[in-house]
């Protein structure tokens, strides 16, 4: 009986020298460094900016709900908002206060990288949201604890979640949020512009989208361009397009882009070994 491609496939794929945009900010040099090492060439443009907000005073009160058993359970919905909130702790003094609460809190983390800051730091994860990590998979772990007419700290990432913020409140949970740092464009617009053009212009074999945000951001820029029908056109029609996962793909669909990689899991490796089938696909037709 012949193996299947999945069994047969080489362990590191090549992308054959494709061009490969790259939007990320935070893993820019570690997407780069793979796709390079998978024989592509990495063509990095960030598409976000992640901004901290003055949150001392919400962040002191945080701890001090913590400390005063207040707050039973805590969701994060990012890695970067527990590190903000570690790291604004630490700012004023009160870093092992603050780890103590959430040691004895119920912890709840979206996805692995919440999850994994906390465990640096020594604190037991209780639950965690099942992959893909989304909205849904949010609401339904949450519909699984006794969260009734609780207290609930919610560490937001660059916006507000209002679909999950409305679920705890319907449940009659008071919820105690935090806002830690907002999305924004980056400052130096002009890599991603840069990028836009080359998609355009057919000079780019795939792009990978790691967030939602990337494709609300790169859209924004190419109609400030009065490039954004062509974009779209190119993205659907010419360049391959991956999502990180079914969020990110969403998003590219509402847009009016069909990806033709959506990774799952949703991780960086299934997603380029994506972009290179995809890519081998389009060298053998």
């Amino acid at each position: 009986m012949a193996l299947s491609a999945t069994k047969t496939r080489p362990s590191m794929p090549d992308l054959a020298g494709a061009r490969v945009g790259l939007l990320e900010a935070r893993m820019q040099g570690e997407l780069a460094e793979m796709v390079r090492r998978w024989g592509g060439e990495p063509v990095s443009a960030p598409a976000l900016r992640e901004d901290p907000l003055p949150s001392g005073e919400a962040v002191a009160r945080f701890i001090d709900l913590l400390t005063a058993r207040q707050l039973p359970f805590v969701l994060f919905l990012s890695g970067a908002g527990a590190s903000a909130l570690i790291r604004e702790a630490h700012a004023l003094g009160r870093q092992q206060e603050l780890l103590d609460g959430l040691e004895r809190s119920t912890t709840i983390c979206r996805g692995p990288k919440p999850s994994g800051v906390l465990a640096k730091h020594r604190v037991t994860i209780d639950v965690r949201v099942p992959a893909p990590h989304t909205t849904p998979e949010i609401l339904t772990t949450l519909a699984l604890l006794l969260l009734d007419n609780r207290r609930v700290g919610l560490v937001h990432y660059g916006e507000r979640n209002e679909v999950v913020l409305e679920a705890l409140r319907e449940r009659g949970a008071e919820v105690e949020e935090l806002c830690l740092y907002e999305w924004q464009l980056p400052t130096d617009l002009a890599p991603l512009q840069s990028l836009i053009r080359q998609i355009i212009a057919g000079e780019i074999d795939a792009v990978a989208f790691t967030t939602q945000i990337h494709v609300r951001h790169m859209l924004q820029v190419a109609e400030d361009l009065d490039l954004r029908d062509p974009l779209l056109h190119a993205l659907a029609e010419r360049t391959v397009t991956a999502a990180i996962g079914p969020t990110c793909a969403a998003a590219l669909i509402a847009a009016g882009i069909t990806p033709q990689v959506v990774a799952d899991p949703p991780k960086i490796g299934p997603m380029l070994t994506g972009i290179a089938d995809q890519l081998s696909q389009r060298r053998a037709h």
